[in-house]
Order: C-alpha cells, then sequence, then structure tokens
C-alpha cells in the first residue's frame, strides 16, 4: 500500500507563499508509501484518520498489493477496502493512477490531473468518490479491462483515496493520498532487457606522489524492456594491459525499474593506481521477479569505459629531481670550466714570466 507525495491544488504567488508550500510539502512527503495497518497514519497537520487494504477474496487474504496475470482484451474484478478510523464521516475520491520511479528509488503515482496510460487508465470503479461513517469500512470493487492492443509486459500502477483540503491565506492547499499499487503483467512476449549507458571513470589523485587515489565509476541502467527489472551490479578498474585490478566495493542494486525508466549509478572506487590510463568494466545482472515472488537472473550485461589517471605529484617529483640532476651538471662542468681557465692563466703567466727572465739576462 503507497500513499504518493500530497500535491497543491493552487500555486503560490509570492516568495513567502513559495516558501511555505515547500515546506509544507516536505513535512507531508512522510506520508509516502504508508503501508497498509490497523491505525490511522499521522501527517504533519492533524491525521489521516483512515487505511487502505486489500480485500479478502478469490485472489487471496491479506495481500500486500493487487498483482495479477491478464489477457489482452481481458477483464478483472477486484476490491479495496477504506476503513474510517474518525470521529467525523469521510469523503474521499477515489481513482487509479499510472507508476513511475522516483529519484529515491520509490515507486510513486501520478496525479489525478495527470494523464494516465495504462493502470490509471484501464481500472475503473462505479463511483470517483465515497462517504465512510465513522468507525465503519466500506468495500470499493473495481474493474480492470485490458485493451486488445496492449503491450505485453508489466504495468504498474495503483489505486488510490484521497482527501484535499481547501487552500490557506496563502493558497497552499493539500491533497492527502492513500493508495494500494496495482501490478498488471499483460501476456505476450516478455522482453527482460537492461542497457548500461553512459559509462565513464574519472580520477582524483593524491598528493602523496606515491599514493593512490579515488576512482568515481558511472554508468546509466536503462530498462529496455517490457518488465520490471532490478539487478547485481559489479564494477572493476584496470591499467593497461589489465594489470593493477581494483575491485569496487560492493553496489547496491538498483529499485525495480519500470520499462523505459533510466536510473543513474555512481561507484566510488578506493585505493586506485594511477597507471595513466584507467578501464573500468561494469557487469550487471538483471533479476527478474515473476508471479510467485521468485527472482530469476539473466545473462549479464558489460560495459566498458576508459578515463586517465595520471600521477600528477610523482610526475612533479620526478621534474624536480631531473630538474636538480640538471642544475648540478651545469654548476659541475662550469666549475670543471673555471678550474681549467684558471689553469690555463697560470701556465700562460708562467711561460711569460720565464721569457721576460730569459730576455733580461746578458748574452
Amino acid at each position: 500500500m503507497y500513499a504518493p507525495a500530497p500535491l497543491p491544488r493552487t500555486a503560490p504567488t509570492s516568495l513567502a507563499a513559495s516558501l511555505l508550500r515547500a515546506v509544507a510539502l516536505a513535512l507531508l512527503g512522510a506520508l509516502a508509501f504508508t503501508c497498509a495497518s490497523t491505525g490511522p497514519a499521522r501527517a504533519a497537520e492533524g491525521e489521516v484518520t483512515w487505511t487502505v487494504r486489500t480485500a479478502s477474496n478469490g485472489f487471496g487474504d491479506d495481500r500486500p498489493s493487487f498483482s495479477h496475470s491478464v489477457n489482452p482484451g481481458g477483464e478483472i474484478e477486484d476490491a479495496m477496502v477504506v476503513a474510517n478510523h474518525g470521529t467525523e464521516p469521510l469523503r474521499l475520491a477515489v481513482y487509479a493512477a499510472d507508476g513511475y520511479t522516483t529519484g529515491k528509488g520509490q515507486l510513486d503515482l501520478l496525479t489525478r490531473e495527470k494523464k494516465s496510460s495504462s493502470v490509471g487508465a484501464w481500472v475503473h470503479t462505479e463511483n470517483s468518490s465515497v462517504v465512510i461513517a465513522p468507525g465503519k469500512s466500506a468495500e470499493i470493487p473495481f474493474t480492470v479491462k485490458i485493451p486488445r492492443n496492449a503491450t505485453p509486459g508489466d504495468h504498474v500502477g495503483g489505486i488510490l483515496t484521497s482527501l484535499k483540503q481547501p487552500g490557506d491565506a496563502e493558497g497552499i492547499a493539500v491533497d492527502r493520498r492513500l493508495g494500494i499499487r496495482i501490478k498488471l503483467r499483460v501476456s505476450g512476449a516478455l522482453k527482460p532487457t537492461l542497457a548500461i549507458e553512459d559509462a565513464h571513470v574519472a580520477y582524483d589523485g593524491s598528493a602523496n606522489p606515491f599514493g593512490r587515489g579515488d576512482a568515481t565509476v558511472t554508468y546509466t541502467l536503462h530498462n529496455t524492456g517490457n518488465v520490471l527489472l532490478s539487478g547485481a551490479q559489479k564494477a572493476t578498474l584496470t591499467g593497461p594491459f589489465g594489470m593493477l585490478s581494483t575491485d569496487a566495493p560492493a553496489i547496491a542494486a538498483p529499485p525495480e525499474l519500470l520499462p523505459g525508466e533510466r536510473w543513474k549509478v555512481t561507484v566510488p572506487v578506493h585505493d586506485v593506481t594511477p597507471a595513466f590510463r584507467l578501464t573500468a568494466d561494469v557487469t550487471v545482472t538483471p533479476l527478474i521477479t515473476d508471479a510467485a515472488g521468485s527472482t530469476t537472473p539473466r545473462d549479464p550485461v558489460r560495459a566498458t569505459a576508459t578515463g586517465w589517471a595520471v600521477p600528477w605529484a610523482l610526475l612533479l617529483l620526478v621534474l624536480l629531481v631531473l630538474a636538480a640532476a640538471t642544475a648540478a651538471y651545469v654548476l659541475i662542468r662550469r666549475a670543471r670550466a673555471r678550474r681549467g681557465r684558471q689553469e690555463d692563466r697560470r701556465v700562460r703567466e708562467a711561460v711569460e714570466q720565464a721569457l721576460r727572465e730569459k730576455a733580461g739576462r746578458p748574452a
């Protein structure tokens, strides 16, 4: 059971209103993806005084969500139970919506004003709202009608109950929602395929000339198939000719991606030898979950990226040593040349002195 984040009814018209709206929505975000419970879930302001759960029927009891395998053109009837734990009658809007994965890896559902194209368009209730007396519960039947041209594979969304509260003086309105996930697997050819895109490796060296540095491997997982997919990931860095291999630490599995969704992965790798040129090898084993909840691995997908890892501190040290050696060599050569010139001058002066003395003697 999921509670997607509440949405405003109208947009604020001032900076102060925008700030208040942001704070309110952040606090109310605590409702997102609340699991079904026997008591009301608390929000930032007041209480959400109702709960939702799956109905007990031929599909099972105490189901955590709705999950059905269906044929194109087929129909399924199921129901959701809503209980009012408050002291006042409760009028709730009821509707279905498509799902999507948020940047935090959680499933959320489209808001009512956004158009749904799969689950949100195929699930229908007899009434668009329900009134529940205090302390009572109501069963809300719904019908899933699959189009004959429905795409095979997984379609995820949810059925929602919504309570809209009027806007305050700042124009802030709150839409509190509680819902239950619906997963539909439409029969046909299943294509559990996952692609690794935009692989890149960057290196951040150390100030220690003989030390190692840190590298970062980034890539994007793209669910190019038609079923929900996660994956087991591994990354390895190597230097030229496959030498100086370094394995990345364990990489958390990505969330289950809906068909067509992308997920960016950033992997830090420590203690990497700066071998001038690094090669990152990324391997992802797609994991598909069947209707019974069993997970099956598929053939691994691989990608390679290269990047520079220049040991600048070591190169600077080498240059300094070479510069010092060159300077010492030049100084030694100059000293030797100076001594040679001095020796030549002494010999020349001695010869001149001897010639003068010889010239001064009587014949």
